[in-house]
This record gives structure tokens, sequence and C-alpha cells, in this order.
């Protein structure tokens, strides 16, 4: 079906510019010979890593399933085995450290972000591992509010990768970040690692620790091709994160997902229970010219007590995973962790999130979110619409194709008053064309193509007023573009939407 604009055919262009290849263009690494015959690049022999250059040249020639097309490669890629012997060879690093775990959906990353805020807050040095990056993959790898060095990444990389020559292994681009960041996280001697998932829970790398607590936000679809289709099936991957008598802490669920949540927590002989159950709880919005309009949570445990503790991020699904982040808190407390509750929600303020649902620039007003299943869309454009007046929005959307398109399209016209399509800078990106014919198909309404980011900011600045918003999302890819290209020092905003952050 083809989208016109004004009789014409608003495709621009051919493809949009590489994020990480444009960034990160880099000579590949050298690698040793062994017995001195040349290897490839797919080689496990050992790598000459020095500089944070070839520290990403090197994580470039590996496996990467976050990029990966054909879900078989995806799945050969994903196991348990190879990061453990990983780890293995670089000492159990892993095992140096308490850890919190989280898996879900949506409100992971948020929800590891609150979490460690707050054990920062009160003065437990805290490790934080988080997945995708935005801008610089140092972002998933933090200590106490830093990300990590260059050099210290160099480092760590190296280490990671004579491990994985050590033991012959070619590992994944995800599975050295992670030994490397474990490798750090016990080289800083932290107290406590929060980590998230990077896929699923049960096969994911990060699933070698055994953690203090385990926390399992809202459960919805996304990678269904590795996942499953069904709210079921996607549940048991992420429940895979449980472990015996370690304590569980899960976001409210829809009854098939809380009936498989049970299930697997009863067979590993885990504790479960729900944040928003079996504890003095409320939340209840409020405005504020120092926070705009804000969540404030009491909840109240037989050790601690938090009242009206605000939320400093935007969106009533926000207050849902910081409940479960102050449950979270309230079990490591229980298991020996020296944490004032009043000093936890003074770290609360200090959380800081790129690319979601951020405010990049005034003149246009444009917002970014890296919102990318159904779940995430229909929380941005609810939090939009309760949070940032405006008087019509503009939403540019990418996505992959692997992901649940025909929920996104339906939950895009709730907010959009025009919607204009581009494509995202991956090999499982879904072509814009195709977006948008279904899209008209769905809605009955109008829709435009842009084949690149700058064609569609092109295509959306001439239709746009002071008081209108252009929203870019659907992939971290396009919200990685869109903060290199656009985003500009914001003055005159509140609290409120400077921190905005959607799931």
């Amino acid at each position: 079906m083809a989208v016109f604009e004004d009789g014409l055919v608003a495709v621009i262009g051919h493809r949009i510019d590489g994020l990480v290849k444009d960034r990160y263009n880099l000579p590949m690494p050298k690698l040793i010979a062994e017995k001195k015959k040349p290897s490839s690049s797919k080689s496990p022999n050992a790598v000459q890593i020095r500089t944070f250059r070839s520290a990403l040249g090197y994580l470039d020639t590996l496996k990467n399933v976050e990029r990966a097309v054909r879900p078989e490669v995806r799945n050969g890629a994903m196991g348990l085995g190879r990061i453990t012997r990983l780890l293995h060879a670089l000492g159990n690093p892993h095992r140096k450290f308490r850890s919190a775990h989280i898996a879900g959906t949506k409100g992971k990353g948020s929800t590891a972000a609150m979490l460690a805020a707050m054990l920062r807050g009160t003065g437990v040095k805290t490790g934080l591992y988080t997945s995708p990056h935005i801008l610089d993959v140092r972002e998933r790898i933090i200590v106490d509010d830093a990300n990590i060095s260059e050099s210290a990444f160099t480092r760590c990389v190296a280490a990671a990768a004579a491990a994985a020559a050590k033991v012959k292994q070619e590992a994944t681009y995800f599975e050295v970040l992670t030994a490397a960041a474990f490798r750090y996280f016990a080289d800083e001697e932290i107290d406590i690692a929060v980590v998230e998932t990077g896929l699923g829970g049960r096969l994911d790398a990060t699933n070698v620790i055994t953690p203090e607590v385990v926390g399992i936000t809202s459960i919805s679809h996304d990678h269904m091709d590795i996942l499953g289709n069904d709210y079921g099936a996607i549940a048991r991957e992420k429940a895979g994160i449980m472990k015996a008598n370690v304590p569980v802490f899960s976001s409210p669920q829809r009854p098939n997902v809380k009936e498989v949540l049970e299930n697997v927590a009863s067979s590993v002989r885990a504790p479960l229970r729900y944040s928003n159950e079996g504890v003095d709880y409320s939340y209840r919005f409020e405005f504020s010219r120092s926070h705009g309009r804000h969540a404030r949570i009491c909840l109240t445990t037989p050790t601690s007590r938090f009242e009206h503790v605000h939320v400093p991020l935007m969106g009533e699904h926000q207050a849902v995973n910081c409940s479960l982040a102050l449950v979270m808190l309230d079990a490591l407390k229980a298991r020996g962790l020296p944490i004032d509750d009043q000093r936890a929600v003074a770290g609360l303020s200090s959380v800081r999130l790129q690319g979601r649902m951020q405010m990049i620039s005034e003149n246009p007003r444009i917002l970014v979110d890296g919102a990318h299943n159904a779940a995430s869309v229909d929380a941005l454009m609810r939090a939009i619409g309760q949070n940032i007046p405006y008087d019509s929005m503009i939403v540019i959307f990418g996505c992959n194709k692997d992901k649940d398109i025909s929920g996104m399209i339906r939950r895009i016209q709730v907010g959009a008053d025009k919607v204009i399509f581009t494509t995202v800078d991956s090999p499982r990106a879904a072509d814009p064309a195709e977006l948008a014919a279904e899209y008209v198909e769905r809605s009955g309404k109008m829709a435009q193509v842009g084949r690149r980011l700058e064609d569609a900011m092109r295509i959306a600045r001439p239709a746009i007023t002071r008081e209108d918003l252009i929203c870019i999302t659907g992939s971290f890819y396009l919200v990685a573009e869109a903060l290199r290209k656009y985003s500009k020092p914001l003055q005159n905003q509140t609290a409120g939407q400077r921190l905005a952050v959607h799931v």
C-alpha cells in the first residue's frame, strides 16, 4: 500500500547513518598467531587489547545477539555453559560480591536504576549492570553513579578476552561484557551489584549469579521469536532467574503470568511475594513547581517505613516500578545490608536514565523514548498525556521487525496526531513503508515515511508550532541517533521534565 503526502510518496533516502559503526569506525584488532598460523576474527585465540579503541574493535568481532537477524542464530548464542567457563577462567569474580537480580519485559531498567540509587544513598558501594547502552557502551557498567573508565573497561575486556582464549570459547558480545562487568565489580570491591538481565532470564548470561533478592517487573510481549508468543512462555523464561531460598518480589501481573511465576517459585523453593500484597502500600499523584506532576508512594513493612516517597520518574507505571525497588531494598535490609530508610529515599532523587522519555530540545520540542514493545509504547503515550502539555504531537517511529509491531502500532495511534515512520540502524530493522501501510490499514489515518531520521525530521518540522511536540520512539538505536543529532542544552525545565523516564 502506498503512503502519500500531498499526492507524493513521502520516502526520502535509502538508509540511516550507522550508529555503532559510525561512532566506532575502528580497525580490527590484531590477533596473536597460534603455532605461527594466522587466526580469523572468530577464533578464540588471545587478542591484543591495549586501548579503548581496540577493546571496542574486539567486541565488534563477536556474535551480538542484540543485533542478530535470524532467530536460530540468536537461540544458538544463548546458554550458561560458555559464560560459566569464561568466569571460571577469570577466577569467578561474580562470587566476590553480593547482588540483586532483576528480570521482566518492561520496567526492569528503571527498577534497577532506582534500587541502585537508593543503595548508593545509604553509603553502600554499589555496582549497576544494565543494557542496552544508548551512546557509549560504558553506560552499562557503573559503580557509585560513575561509568566505568575507558582504561578500566579496556583492562576488563582484555581480561575477559584472554579468559575466552584460554578456555577456547567463542563468547558472545554480551557474555564478554558481562564477564568484564563482573571482573570490574570484583576489582572495585563493591558491596552489592544490581544486575539487569539482558534477554529473557533462564539462559541469560547474568543468570550465573546467586543473588540476595530477585525482582520480576511487568511481563508482556517482547522478543517473541526467542521467548515465545504467549505470556506463559515468556513468564517461564523470566522466572528462570529464581533461586532456592532467595526471596522473589514481583510487580502486579496478569492471572496467567502469576500462575506461572508461582509454579516456578514453588518448584525451586523460592519465596514469592507481589510488591502490592502483604504490605501497607498506596500511591497518589500531585503537582508542585519543583517536580511537576509526579507520584508519591507510601509503603510500610515490618522492618521499613517509607512515607510520601517522591518518585522521580514520570508516569503511573513508575510508581509500580518504584514500589518494587522499595520492597527489594527492604529485603536487602533484612539480609544484613546496612540500609537507612531516609538516606535511601534521599538517594532515590539522584536517578538518571538517558534516552527514556527525555526532552532533548526546546525549539522544536523533541522528546525521545526507547519504548520498544507494545506495553512500553502504551505507557509512553499515557505518561505524555498525563505530564506534558502540547497542542499536537508528531510521532517519529522506527522499530525492529521481530517486535510486536501490530501491538505497538495500535498504541501509537492513541496519542499521535501525525505519524512518520522511519528506519533504524539494525539488521533487524522493519521497513518503514510496511509499518506505514499497516498503520494506515489499521487506523484509517494517514502516515508518512522518511527513510532516514533526518528525512523524517524534515517532514515534521514544517508541520509543528512552538506548542507542539515531536516524539521519537520505537527503538534505542533510533533514540541514540536522535540524541547525537538533535540534543540541545535545555533551560527552564522542571525537575520532572528533566528526569522524565519511561519503563
